[in-house]
C-alpha cells in the first residue's frame, strides 16, 4: 500500500496575453483521499505531465476507452464527466486551455481528441517539458519554466480566434444564448460559426452553452447549505427541474441529490471542489472527513 502523504495542489492562473489561452497551469502531489473520481467537463483541454504514479483517465463517464498515463495525457474536450483514477501518489504538473486555446497554446487541434483520453506526445514541447521538470524541487520555478515554454510557443495564426472568442464570451455571459443569435451577431452564418467552434475549441457552441451553465450552476452553490434546485432551474434557464436533472446527470455523472451527498460526505465545508464527484465507496481510509 502506497504511504499517505500530505496532498499538495497550487495552481497559478497565467498574466497577460497567455491569459486568453490558458486559464491555470496547476501542480498536484500527494495521495488523493479517493481511489477514483468523476469529474465534470469544463470547455477545456487539460494537459497533465505525470511524474508520479500512473493516472487512469477513462472519458465518457467511465464507458468511453481509458488511458493509463505513465508519462503524461491530455484530455480532450468533452461534454460528459471524466473518471480519474489515480493508482498512488500523484506527483503532476498541468496545463488548463481555455476554451479557444489548445492549438494557440499547445500547438494541437482539439477537434480529433474530443472525448478522448491521448497521449501527452501530442504536445510538441512534451518531452523537453518532461525531461526539465523531472528532478524538480522548486514547484514555483517548475511551474515558471511551463509558464515561460508557453509564452515562447504561443501561435494566434488561427483566422477565427476573434470569432471564437467573441461567441465564447457571449456564452459566459448568457449560456442559453442560440448558436443562431451568435453567427447574427458575427455577421456569419449558423453552420460557418459550427465549423469554426469545431476546429478552435472542439466542440459546438450549443454543447459549449450547456456545460458552462451547469459550470456557474456548481460554482454557484453551497453544498453544505440549502440548494433550492427548482428557483437555479427558472434562474439559469432550464425549462424545468426535470430538464436540469437531465442535464446535471449527463455533465457529472449523477443526480442532483447524488452530488450533494457526495460533496458533503467528501469535503470539509469550505474545501468542496465544484464538478468533482469523488467515489466513496473507494474512500482510502474508509472514514467521513469529520472523523
Amino acid at each position: 500500500m502506497a504511504e499517505r502523504t500530505a496532498f499538495d495542489y497550487r495552481h497559478r492562473e497565467p498574466t497577460g496575453r497567455l491569459r486568453r489561452y490558458v486559464e491555470s497551469i496547476w501542480y498536484a502531489n500527494g495521495l488523493s483521499d479517493f481511489g477514483s473520481e468523476r469529474i465534470a467537463p469544463t470547455g477545456s483541454t487539460v494537459l497533465g505531465i505525470v511524474l508520479g504514479d500512473p493516472i487512469v483517465q477513462t472519458p465518457r463517464n467511465g464507458a468511453g476507452e481509458s488511458y493509463e498515463a505513465e508519462r503524461g495525457f491530455v484530455i480532450g474536450p468533452h461534454d460528459e464527466p471524466i473518471v480519474n483514477a489515480p493508482s498512488g501518489v500523484t506527483r503532476c504538473f498541468g496545463i488548463v486551455t481555455t476554451a479557444i486555446g489548445a492549438k494557440a497554446a499547445l500547438g494541437f487541434v482539439p477537434a480529433p481528441l474530443r472525448g478522448r483520453v491521448v497521449a501527452a506526445s501530442v504536445w510538441p514541447a512534451f518531452e523537453t517539458a518532461r525531461a526539465s521538470l523531472v528532478g524538480s524541487i522548486d514547484v514555483e520555478r517548475a511551474i515558471d519554466w511551463i509558464d515561460n515554454r508557453l509564452r515562447v510557443d504561443l501561435n494566434e495564426s488561427e483566422p477565427a480566434l476573434d470569432r471564437c472568442e467573441l461567441a465564447l464570451t457571449t456564452l459566459k455571459e448568457n449560456p442559453a444564448t442560440s448558436t443562431v443569435d451568435i453567427a447574427a451577431t458575427l455577421g456569419i452564418s449558423h453552420g460557418h460559426l459550427d465549423r469554426e467552434f469545431g476546429r478552435v475549441v472542439g466542440i459546438g457552441p450549443r454543447t459549449l452553452g450547456r456545460i458552462l451553465r451547469l459550470r456557474r450552476l456548481v460554482e454557484s452553490i453551497d453544498v453544505f447549505g440549502t440548494v433550492t434546485w427548482t428557483g437555479l432551474a427558472a434562474e439559469l434557464g432550464w425549462f424545468d427541474q426535470a430538464h436540469l436533472i437531465r442535464d446535471f446527470k449527463r455533465f457529472t455523472g449523477v443526480t442532483p441529490t447524488e452530488y450533494l451527498s457526495a460533496q458533503r460526505q467528501g469535503y470539509l465545508h469550505g474545501d468542496a471542489e465544484p464538478g468533482f464527484v469523488p467515489d466513496l465507496s473507494r474512500r482510502r481510509d474508509g472514514q467521513h472527513p469529520d472523523v
